[in-house]
């Protein structure tokens, strides 16, 4: 399952499309140009259980990484995954 990702500067989206439909998606917006807030969550019901909420999560981590920024999770699944996930602590403001 492949998570892709769609950014216009301002605002952008972590998602898995299924028969074209965004069945999965975590949205951000920029604050600033180092910080990301993560603001939602969403997974369909076909796709719960199989872990892809934790896939967008773990996404957003990769590209922040790469990208030297850091995020502020106000959505509270994403929030949840990385108070669980403290190997994820080097990329929250």
């Amino acid at each position: 399952m492949e998570v892709l990702q769609e950014d216009n500067g301002k605002k952008g989206e972590f998602y898995v499309e299924v028969n074209g439909s965004r069945d999965a998606l975590m949205t951000y917006t920029w604050a600033g140009e180092d910080k990301i807030i993560i603001d939602h969550t969403e997974v369909r019901d076909s796709l719960r259980g199989q872990g892809v909420g934790y896939k967008l999560v773990e996404a957003s981590v990769n590209f922040m990484r790469e990208k030297g920024i850091k995020a502020i999770p106000l959505c509270p699944f994403a929030k949840a995954v990385f108070t669980k996930k403290t190997a994820y602590s080097d990329v929250l403001a």
